[in-house]
């Protein structure tokens, strides 16, 4: 019988029930909850990233939620250091491990233990960055296909932050990132956790749930929520400021607009999104889907279920 790690990690989409039912499985297993979600890692964006109240995390610990400023550039490779130090804390306290987010190169990339290339401190990232101001993304990208075709042929010109990252490594390690990401995927998988999905037979019964969840966002507070980080200092190109919601607020606040003008954007932008990462995670034939719009109880019980038939084996 294969090894199997003591996790579950529950994915879907966005405003399809994951938290509830983390909780739920948390409260029911003893167990401790790892988020992978790359904007709730940000403190101060509570609303806009519909990051769990306390009330309704219902007593069970989570980790990294609030781990990094929202001035702060997170990575992925960070959130995977990060998250693999509390997974292995839990762990070795005998608890189960229940991740669950929506961002899914954060999930795979912690369930893989994938190893990312350095991060250079040299300079070099400041002086491509002015190179692509001054002269456009073109001519780095150019360079890029010139050293590592195949990650070029990933990108396109409004991929910056990508072109400039793969030739930041490229000058400073004289390997290019294909080859760092073709050595970390021959690794074997960390670990081997149980997939659990949410999902909705009905696309406009998700469609309904994000519209209303925007709503509800705009009625505790995400314009004021925008406005004090941007008052606070946090600039509107920051990396944390891009997350949708606090996007098309900003937007609309430069352009003179009330931040009521955005909803309508944002719940597009959103509903998008929300297909994105059912693209993303139906790639993985692990995960085993249950049907989002049953009702919670029946959810609950499959989702039991299927943790036990995975500690027994079946």
């Amino acid at each position: 019988m294969e090894q199997r790690d003591h996790m579950i990690c529950i994915v879907g989409p966005t405003a399809s029930g994951k938290t509830a039912l983390s909780v739920r499985l948390a409260q029911a297993l003893g167990g401790e909850i790892v988020s992978f979600d790359s904007m709730q890692v940000y403190r101060r964006m509570d609303i806009g990233t519909a990051k769990p109240t306390p009330e309704e995390r219902c007593g069970v610990p989570h980790h990294m939620l609030d781990v990094a400023d929202p001035a702060e550039n997170y990575s992925v490779s960070r959130y995977v250091q990060e998250a693999d130090a509390c997974v292995q804390d839990i762990l070795s306290r005998g608890k189960p491990v229940i991740l669950v987010g929506g961002t899914g190169l954060y999930i795979d990339s912690l369930i893989a233990g994938r190893q990312f290339a350095p991060l250079p401190q040299t300079g070099r990232r400041e002086a491509l960055e002015r190179r692509a101001a001054e002269e456009g993304a073109q001519p780095l990208l150019d360079e890029l296909r010139a050293v590592d075709p195949e990650r070029a042929a990933r990108l396109s010109v409004s991929d910056v932050k990508r072109i400039v990252r793969a030739l930041e490594i490229w000058q400073e390690t004289g390997r290019t990132m294909t080859d760092f990401d073709r050595e970390s995927r021959a690794i074997p998988p960390r670990y081997r956790p149980l997939w659990l999905g949410l999902h909705f037979p009905e696309r406009a019964q998700l469609y309904a749930r994000i519209d209303l969840r925007v709503e509800l966002m705009y009625a505790q507070g995400l314009a004021q929520e925008v406005r004090a980080l941007l008052d606070s200092g946090v600039p509107d190109r920051a990396t944390s400021l891009q997350a949708i919601g606090y996007k098309q607020v900003v937007q609309a606040l430069e352009a003179g607009l009330p931040p009521e003008a955005a909803l309508g954007t944002i719940q597009q932008a959103t509903r998008r999104y929300a297909k994105r990462q059912m693209t993303w995670f139906r790639a993985n034939p692990a995960v085993q889907w249950l049907d989002a719009s049953a009702g919670a109880d029946e959810i609950f019980r499959a989702a039991l279920q299927k943790a036990a038939d995975f500690d027994s084996g079946i």
